[in-house]
């Protein structure tokens, strides 16, 4: 029985942790693709800077397709999604991502296609177009594709984890034993513990139930309930990470500094070269 249920409660754990750690994957993914798309598009023309602002924009909404679709949260044409009330954590209809998603996008989920897939053909499409006009070398590109490739992997890996269950007959088995056991069990202590056999088979009852419980909800970690990953914290939180990176490019592009200085390019140059030269004459 011990055996069973370490079995029955580590499958279960192995699931939610392979979850979250596959979603860290896209997430990772997500940042570096952002990292790269910014940082080499910093002396863009306004017409690619507005396409790259699209895409960055497009990597957000992926991480909330991907979300979306574990949950089956298919959705209308435009899949707006539905966001999750902090306090109560219960689901809403004030769209999430809305905003994030090209315009024109219809979505094919009727037909079997998932939204998160569509959204990776701009990337694909935005990587091709920047090789093509000189913004990344081929190896750089190549390096991208990589991180692209890798994120639909880790999508198809939590796919897998959430349309395929742990086998029914083997969870009516289980279930079938346990109350055997239970029902067993008083007789083999009665003669021994005398009335202490009723609190201590309680006792054990309730441990062994528990852990089947707690084994069911770990099953499945990309729902609502309080056990479940935290999915729409985490997007959140990302959105507001990558946000911040989106509005200091702008920033930096509009008044020609760098990322993250308050000088400019030049002036930060020149600065630069005149403490060299001082530092040649002391020398």
């Amino acid at each position: 029985m011990s055996k069973t249920w370490v079995f029955r409660n580590q499958t279960s754990y192995n699931r939610f942790w392979d979850g979250r750690n596959h979603f860290t994957v896209i997430i990772t993914s997500v940042r570096n693709l952002t990292r790269s798309f910014l940082a080499n598009s910093h002396h863009f023309p306004l017409a690619d800077r507005i396409e790259t602002d699209r895409i960055i924009r497009i990597l957000i909404a992926i991480l909330y397709a991907t979300k979306n679709h574990l949950r089956a949260s298919w959705g209308a044409d435009n899949i707006s999604g539905a966001a999750i009330n902090s306090p109560t954590e219960n689901p809403t209809l004030t769209p999430e991502y809305s905003d994030l998603l090209p315009k024109g996008l219809y979505g094919c989920d009727d037909r079997g296609l998932g939204l998160m897939l569509q959204l990776t053909f701009f990337v694909e499409q935005y990587i091709k177009k920047g090789t093509d006009k000189g913004w990344f070398h081929a190896p750089q590109a190549s390096q991208m594709q990589v991180q692209l490739n890798v994120l639909a992997d880790a999508y198809g890996r939590m796919e897998t984890i959430r349309l395929t269950p742990i086998p029914i007959a083997y969870l009516i088995h289980q279930k079938q034993v346990l109350a055997l056991f239970g029902c067993v069990l008083p007789f083999a202590l009665v003669n021994k513990m005398d009335y202490w056999s009723i609190p201590v088979v309680s006792l054990i009852m309730f441990t062994l139930y528990g852990i089947d419980g707690i084994a069911s909800q770990l099953e499945d970690p990309f729902g609502y309930d309080r056990n479940d990953i935290k999915m729409d914290f985490i997007v959140e939180d990302i959105r507001s990470e990558i946000s911040v990176l989106l509005e200091e490019w702008k920033r930096a592009g509009e008044q020609g500094y760098e990322m993250f200085v308050g000088e400019k390019q030049g002036a930060a140059g020149a600065g630069q070269a005149g403490a060299v030269s001082e530092a040649d004459g002391v020398l």
